[in-house]
């Protein structure tokens, strides 16, 4: 059986409930967007000047629903962040403090990383990653 030759990544799903209050926080990361909603879902794309690209789905049913892969204590399999790499993790945990978004996790990866958490307004968590010098 020969191997599936994956050329890169293309794009990440985000089910959301309100796109405009999707896109202020978003916005926030560098994301604008590009297209949408288009489709029967409907989805909004998104773009970075990085390249990364977020699809946001429109249909989450409620604005406060639970986050079930992360917010309850049995813990199914399924995507449960997305992670990206910032330049500096203390300035982005306080741009996103100052916009009403609280950090709701710190971590250090001793000689590797450090990284803080937050959740978008839809409780999707979002992991932004400093890599230390080598």
């Amino acid at each position: 059986m020969s191997k599936i030759r994956v050329l890169g990544f293309a794009h990440v799903g985000i089910r959301v409930h309100d796109l405009d209050r999707s896109l202020a926080f978003y916005a926030l990361l560098g994301f604008t967007k590009t297209m949408g909603p288009v489709g029967p879902e409907p989805v909004a794309i998104l773009h970075h000047p990085t390249g990364v690209e977020i699809n946001l789905i429109l249909n989450a049913p409620s604005s406060d629903a639970t986050n079930v892969l992360m917010d309850v204590p049995v813990k199914q399999p399924g995507y449960t962040h997305l992670a990206l790499e910032v330049a500096d993790v203390a300035e982005a945990a306080d741009a996103l403090e100052s916009a009403g978004f609280p950090i709701t996790e710190r971590m250090t990866i001793p000689g590797k990383m450090k990284a803080v958490f937050v959740r978008d307004p839809d409780r999707n968590v979002i992991e932004l990653d400093e890599p230390f010098a080598s």
